[in-house]
């Protein structure tokens, strides 16, 4: 019997160690805290408004911007397996989140395969009362190969963003 246990192990080794399933890397970027892949964001942004926010009490409020990005892409924003909103080009939206740690995630939303797997994510954690601002900028990593960094900024650098992006709002495509 452990002989065959062995063989089979053999057999099935390559094959566990094959590129993962659909499920398995929709688990993987959900755990990273991005949202479905099927869903697609409508985006407007509006250059004359610059709208800010103030936290609601017992809450944290996050500021995703989308700065200087190659081709003004609409990328999309998660937190803990759920998308939130969406960016184009140079724009900015904001979002309340509860104290405590928090996975944040964006995605270049694009029917290209290619770009369409450009991404990052990080993890922190809110404190009630406080104010959050993240950057969505390109990251050349090889030669002609594109990608995405997704940043933590200090206050003032955010609010500097904030003031030259337009602000974006956004909505599930039907």
């Amino acid at each position: 019997m452990k002989k065959s246990m062995l063989a089979v192990l053999l057999v099935a080794a390559p094959m566990l160690a094959q590129k993962p399933s659909q499920d398995q890397a929709a688990v993987v970027l959900n755990a990273a805290g991005c949202g479905p892949n099927e869903v697609r964001f409508d985006v407007a942004t509006d250059k004359h408004q610059h709208p800010t926010a103030q936290p609601e009490v017992g809450k944290a409020l996050v500021y995703l911007i989308g700065d200087v990005l190659f081709g003004r892409p609409t990328t999309r924003v998660g937190i803990d397996g759920a998308w939130v909103g969406a960016n184009h080009g140079e724009s900015y939206f904001f979002f309340p989140v509860d104290p405590g740690d928090h996975h944040l995630c964006i995605n270049w939303q694009s029917s290209l395969k290619r770009l369409s797997r450009l991404g990052s994510a990080v993890s922190f954690t809110a404190e009630a009362g406080k104010v959050y601002y993240f950057r969505t900028a390109s990251d050349e990593k090889k030669e002609h190969e594109l990608g995405l960094t997704l940043e933590l900024l200090d206050p003032a650098k955010g609010q500097f963003l904030i003031s030259s992006s337009a602000l974006s709002t956004s909505h599930p495509k039907k």
